[in-house]
C-alpha cells in the first residue's frame, strides 16, 4: 500500500498496542510503561501529556528505538505502516530513523554536537540516508535550514551551536528532524526551555513544515494548553499507563479521569484562559500605574541602569535602562519579559550581586549603595533569593539538613540545638518530611529540591524574597504546588516577593502587580488585573496572545 493510499483509507500510520517497557537496574526491574495503546494517522498530530516520570518520553523513545541503557520493549507491538518494528534490529532502525521517523528532542545544547558546524550536522543526516550527494549536499542543507525558518541559512550553516540563540538551535534541530521528510515526527518537549513568543514561532514552523510534507506528529509535552492548541487528539499518561485519550478539546474542556482533571486545574496556561476575557478593552481606558501611594514600599527603584562595555565594538551593551518600580510590603511584584529583556539583571542589582551603572535602589528608605558593612550584612539576611535551577544552586555534597542550616550557621543564629529545631520547622513549613534531612539533592525530585531552596531562603526570616524563574523548570502539578506554597508562606509571614518570569500564565496566578520589560526597558507597569484585562503596550499584548491554549474555555 502506498503512502497516498494509506492516507486516503484512514489506516493508522503508527499503531501501538499493549506496549510495555522495562528497565533493568541494580535494584531490579522497573516497569516504566505498561499497556500503552495509541494510534496516529497520516498528517495527524497527537499529543502525549503527563508530568515527569509518567512514561511519555519513554513511550516515544521506544517507538524510535532509542531507549536508554537497560531499557527494552517487554511486550506489545509498535506498527509503522503495518510493520511491527518493536524488535527491529539496530541496523533496521537506523534506516527507519530520519527517513521514516524524525525526532526533535528537548534540549538542543545536549543534542547538537558543540564542535561540529550546524551545516555539517544537517548534512550527516541527508548523506546517511542517500538523500544528497557530496556534490549537492550543501544546497540541500541550505534548503533544510531555510524550511526551518533560519535567516541567512548560508552563513548559519557555517556556524557552531554556541553561536545560536535557544530558538535558533531548536530550529536547527527541526531542520535535522525534517531534512529527510519523514512520515512521522516525534517532537519531545521541543519548546519547554523557550520563551512563550519564541515557543509560538517554533511550533508554527513545525506545523507549517509538517502540513506541507503531510507528516504526522507525535508531540510530547507537559503543557495542556499547548496540547489543546496544536493536537487533534490527546493521550494522557500517569505512572506509565494511559489514563485517558480522545479529541483534544474534549479531553481538556471536559476531562473525565481524576488525574486529567488535576492537570487541567493545575495548568497555569489554562487557568489564565478562565480569567481572560474574549477581547481586550479599548486602549483609551485609564490604567492605574503600579504601584503608587498609599502603600508601604519595602523597595523603591528609580532610574536603574546597567551598561556593560563590549570590547571591540563602538557601542556598549545596555542591559537595563532607566527602570523605576516599587514593591509594596507583603505583596508580589512580577517582572516579565523574554530572555534578554533585563529582568534578571534588575533582580541581581537588587540583590547586590552586581552594581548598577546609575540609578537608585532603596530598601526600607535606605540607599543600598551607601550601606555600611554592618548594614550590608543585615540587608543580605533580610533579602533572600530563590533561583531557577535548585540543583545548581544547592551544594550536591551537602545533606538537606546542612543546606538549610548553612545560613543559620554563617550568621550564627541561635545555639546548635536551636538551629536544628529551626531546620525541622522549616521542613514542616515547606511540607517536606523529616526523613529528608539525611538525603542529598540528587536523591530528591525537582519539586522537592525547589522546596529545599525555599526553606533555605526562609531560614533567616527575610522580609523580601527575590524569586528568579522559580517554577519554569517544573511540571505543571509541581509548579502549582510551589506557587500555592509561596502564596501560603506570604500570607503566614507577611513576605514581599519580586517574582521574575517569562511566563505570563504563571504571573497571573502569583502577582499583585506586573512590570513588563523588553530590551532592558520597562514598557508597561500596572496591577495584575489591569495587565491581563487591559494591556496597553503592543508587546504585552503579543506576550498574552502567545500563551498556549489562551482561547480555551474550561468548565469549572
Amino acid at each position: 500500500m502506498t503512502i497516498q493510499e494509506n492516507t486516503m483509507s484512514g489506516e493508522p500510520l503508527l499503531s501501538v498496542e499493549g506496549l510495555a517497557v522495562d528497565f533493568t537496574t541494580i535494584d531490579g526491574v522497573v516497569h516504566a510503561v505498561e499497556g500503552v495503546d495509541l494510534e496516529i494517522r497520516p498528517g495527524e498530530t497527537v499529543a502525549i501529556v503527563g508530568e515527569s516520570g509518567s512514561g511519555k518520553s519513554t513511550t516515544a523513545m521506544a517507538i524510535i528505538g532509542l531507549l536508554a541503557g537497560g531499557g527494552k520493549v517487554a511486550s506489545g507491538s509498535i506498527r509503522l505502516d503495518g510493520r511491527d518494528i518493536s524488535h527491529a534490529s539496530e541496523g533496521e532502525m537506523r534506516q527507519i530513523r530520519g527517513r521514516d521517523i524524525g525526532l526533535v528532542p528537548q534540549d538542543p545544547m545536549s543534542n547538537l554536537n558543540p564542535v561540529a558546524k550546524i551545516g555539517t550536522q544537517v548534512a550527516e543526516t541527508l548523506l546517511a540516508h542517500g538523500l544528497a550527494t557530496r556534490q549537492n549536499v550543501q544546497s540541500k542543507v541550505v534548503e533544510a535550514l531555510t524550511a526551518a525558518g533560519l535567516p541567512d541559512p548560508e552563513r548559519r550553516a557555517k556556524q557552531y551551536p554556541h553561536e545560536f540563540s535557544g530558538g535558533m538551535r531548536q530550529r536547527a534541530l527541526i531542520a535535522i528532524g525534517l531534512a529527510c521528510k519523514p512520515r512521522l515526527l516525534i517532537a519531545d518537549e521541543p519548546t519547554s526551555a523557550l520563551d512563550v513568543t519564541v515557543q509560538q514561532t517554533i511550533l508554527d514552523q513545525i506545523g507549517a513544515m509538517t502540513r506541507e510534507l503531510g507528516t504526522a506528529v507525535l508531540l510530547i509535552t507537559h503543557d495542556l494548553g499547548l496540547a489543546a492548541e496544536r493536537a487533534e487528539r490527546v493521550v494522557v499518561m500517569h505512572r506509565g499507563k494511559v489514563v485517558e485519550q480522545g479529541p483534544a478539546r474534549q479531553i481538556l474542556e471536559a476531562p473525565q479521569h481524576p488525574y486529567t482533571q488535576s492537570l487541567v486545574q493545575a495548568a497555569p496556561s489554562v487557568a489564565v484562559a478562565r480569567l481572560r476575557p474574549e477581547a481586550f478593552v479599548d486602549d483609551a481606558e485609564t490604567v492605574q500605574e503600579t504601584p503608587d501611594a498609599p502603600a508601604d514600599h519595602i523597595v523603591e527603584i528609580e532610574g536603574l541602569t546597567k551598561v556593560y562595555p563590549v570590547r571591540g565594538r563602538g557601542e556598549d551593551f545596555v542591559a537595563v535602562k532607566d527602570v523605576s518600580l516599587a514593591i509594596p510590603r507583603g505583596e508580589t511584584v512580577a517582572i516579565v519579559g523574554e530572555s534578554g529583556s533585563g529582568k534578571t539583571t534588575t533582580a541581581r542589582m537588587l540583590l547586590k550581586l552586581i552594581e548598577p551603572t546609575s540609578g537608585l535602589i532603596r530598601f526600607e528608605g535606605k540607599d543600598v549603595s551607601s550601606l555600611s558593612r554592618a548594614e550590608t550584612r543585615d540587608f543580605r539576611q533580610r533579602v533572600q533569593p530563590i533561583f531557577q535551577d535548585p540543583y545548581s544552586s544547592l551544594n550536591p555534597m551537602f545533606t538537606i539538613e546542612r543546606l538549610i542550616a548553612e545560613p543559620l550557621d554563617f550568621y550564627k543564629r541561635g545555639s546548635g540545638a536551636e538551629r536544628r529545631a529551626r531546620v525541622r520547622q522549616l521542613l514542616d513549613d515547606v511540607a517536606l518530611p523529616q526523613s529528608m534531612l539525611r538525603r542529598y539533592p540528587s536523591e530528591l525530585s525537582g519539586g522537592q529540591r525547589q522546596r529545599v531552596a525555599i526553606a533555605r531562603a526562609l531560614a533567616l526570616s527575610p522580609d523580601l524574597i527575590v524569586c528568579d524563574e522559580p517554577v519554569s523548570a517544573l511540571d505543571v502539578l509541581v509548579q502549582d504546588q510551589i506557587l500555592t506554597l509561596l502564596g501560603d508562606l506570604q500570607r503566614e509571614y507577611g513576605l514581599s516577593y519580586l517574582f521574575i518570569s517569562h511566563d505570563l500564565a504563571v504571573v497571573r496566578l502569583i502577582s499583585d502587580y506586573v512590570c513588563v520589560m523588553k530590551d532592558g526597558v520597562l514598557v508597561e507597569a500596572a496591577s495584575s488585573e489591569e495587565i491581563f484585562t487591559n494591556p496597553r503596550d503592543p508587546y504585552t499584548r503579543r506576550l498574552l496572545a502567545s500563551i498556549p491554549g489562551n482561547e480555551l474555555h474550561i468548565a469549572s
